[in-house]
């Protein structure tokens, strides 16, 4: 297929339907996030690192690098606390037991495929590849997205009502999005102008019987090449900064210029006065920031902020904070997130963003993947502007309304990628039900 010069439009904005859970349940949710005593915390340190000693807990815990937080006037440590610190903290991770083998995905580094899709661009759209993005390379994959409620987790008889995330179609970033299959049938689509699209479903809960709902699905992705340059690059004409005003605004609760924010954006921008420099700086600092698990985004009060301040964050933390950087300098900014795929086995759920630089448009920016090592600009910022074309994306916004709407505040208020589940009685919370997504990679056409 050829290639296509994009011009994307994204329909306006839906409804907000960012609803925090009451205290109560917020702390509850806290809690299955932060599961462990100090005891059951050794016991998984002794069992994966050798020579362990107290001061070194006290250590990692003191840099960030060990999570932990106090509920009921008690530490207590993340269900993720010692993957993390063997992400963070090389001399812990130099006293591994029993190296683990892991799959970080072939395109977090540089990868043969990255200079395949920038010659291909290139060759497409030749000196004009260097004011457009370019998608390339369609690839056409099928998707079955499963969600299964435990046994007895509403009483039997009562209807439940799920929403599994589901791709609409952006010009040049995904198109063909055709339904496979559905359990049970008769799965409704939500519109197409809905940012955060999904299938929903409503059927029966059955005595001593777990409840599986699934859609199976086709979608055409394409590869975005863009090369942004400084000198090509323009500021905001006046019809822009108006039309784009609610991509340059602040949007509590995760997008507040607060003074600590606006003073690291002052940091990281330095003298630089052109967009692209700005937005590329912004990117940079953003991206060095280490990567690990994060807490549950519905107890977290501001995303953006609290990135900041951690000496982590994840995908979505990372892509909460650089929106909110380039709103701060003037630069239109907003939420992406899906599915993100591989050319091998490895997948995961996954946020980036796109930011808005004449005269590309809208391009995409992912600082979770960051700068590649190479000595190609190119190459090196192939995400800053470009993204590959493995993986799905189904949100265009966050914290936006379901259709239909949802009843009770949702399980996850920011993001929608593994899927929501309620009830008359409430909402299901991810500790009753459980979600699986299964890809295959199709020949592309």
């Amino acid at each position: 297929m050829a290639a296509l010069l994009l011009c994307v439009a994204v329909p306006g904005v839906a409804s907000d339907e960012y609803r925090p859970a009451d205290s109560g349940e917020r702390a509850r949710r806290l809690a299955l996030d932060f599961p462990h005593d100090d005891a059951a915390l050794r016991r998984q340190l002794d069992a994966r690192l050798a020579g362990v000693t107290a001061d070194d807990v006290e250590r990692w815990a003191a840099s960030g690098a060990l999570g932990w937080t106090v509920i009921d006037g008690q530490r207590r440590w993340f269900h993720r606390a010692v993957g993390n610190l063997l992400l963070l903290a090389p001399d812990a991770a130099a006293r591994v037991r029993t190296p683990s083998r892991t799959d970080d995905g072939p395109l977090y580094a540089l990868h043969p495929m990255h200079a395949r899709w920038r010659a291909m661009a290139v060759e497409a759209a030749g000196a004009d590849a260097e004011r457009r993005v370019i998608a390339v390379d369609p690839q056409v994959f099928e998707v079955t997205h499963t969600v299964t409620v435990d046994a007895d987790a509403v009483p039997s008889g009562e209807a439940l009502r799920v929403w599994i995330p589901f791709p609409r179609a952006i010009a040049g970033v995904q198109d063909q999005v055709d339904v496979v299959a559905t359990t049970p049938a008769g799965a409704r689509l939500a519109s197409e102008v809905v940012l955060q699209r999904s299938a929903y479903f409503e059927t029966t809960a059955v005595a001593g019987r777990a409840t599986v709902v699934s859609i199976t699905y086709r979608v055409r992705t394409y590869t975005r090449v863009a090369h942004l340059d400084a000198g090509v690059g323009l500021a905001l004409s006046v019809a822009e900064h108006s039309d784009l005003a609610e991509y340059l605004a602040e949007r509590p609760p995760h997008v507040v210029f607060h003074p600590e924010l606006r003073a690291f954006s002052a940091r990281s921008i330095g003298d630089a006065t052109a967009p692209v420099d700005v937005a590329r700086r912004l990117f940079d600092a953003v991206s060095a920031k280490p990567w690990a698990v994060a807490r549950e985004y519905s107890t977290v009060d501001n995303l953006s902020l609290h990135a900041l301040r951690q000496p982590h964050a994840d995908c979505g933390e990372k892509a909460m904070l650089l929106i909110t950087l380039l709103r701060i300098n003037g630069i239109p900014a907003r939420w992406q997130s899906g599915w993100q795929l591989s050319p091998g086995t490895f997948d995961t759920m996954h946020d980036w963003l796109q930011a808005y630089l004449p005269p590309w448009g809208w391009v995409p920016l992912d600082p979770t993947h960051g700068p590649l090592a190479s000595d190609d600009p190119a190459l090196r910022h192939f995400y800053f502007g470009g993204l590959d074309g493995f993986r799905i994306a189904f949100n265009d916004d966050w914290g936006r309304a379901f259709d239909p709407a949802k009843t009770h505040p949702r399980s996850e208020p920011v993001d929608a990628q593994r899927g929501e589940v309620e009830w008359r009685g409430g909402n299901l919370y991810f500790d009753v039900w459980d979600y699986d997504v299964q890809w295959r990679r199709l020949s592309a056409r």
